[in-house]
């Protein structure tokens, strides 16, 4: 590891900041469906880390979301109208 001047790893931190962030800039240049791949690879090693107890409690949100819109209780609405009330949550 590389030490910052106080020994506690800033620099190690600071290079690790710009390694992703030109990750990132780089997979952002890919085209859409290899940005979707990558997006989805990364997700998988994630998952792979996720405790058994997380896990479950995901799954049980989901199967509690799905006789929701089974039941009628809820109402789905299209990706697009979902996004774009997401995007204006957001900036405001």
């Amino acid at each position: 590891m590389i030490r910052g001047a106080n020994g506690a790893g800033e620099c190690y931190l600071e290079n690790m900041a710009l390694t992703v962030n030109k990750i990132l800039g780089e997979a952002l240049m890919l085209p859409p469906a290899s940005r979707a791949s990558l997006a989805e690879k990364i997700v998988e090693s994630i998952e792979a880390d996720i405790e058994p107890e997380i896990e479950r409690a995901h799954l049980d949100e989901v199967k509690r979301r799905r006789e929701d819109v089974r039941s009628g209780k809820v109402r789905l609405i299209p990706g697009d109208e979902a996004m774009r009330r997401a995007r204006r949550l957001l900036h405001k």
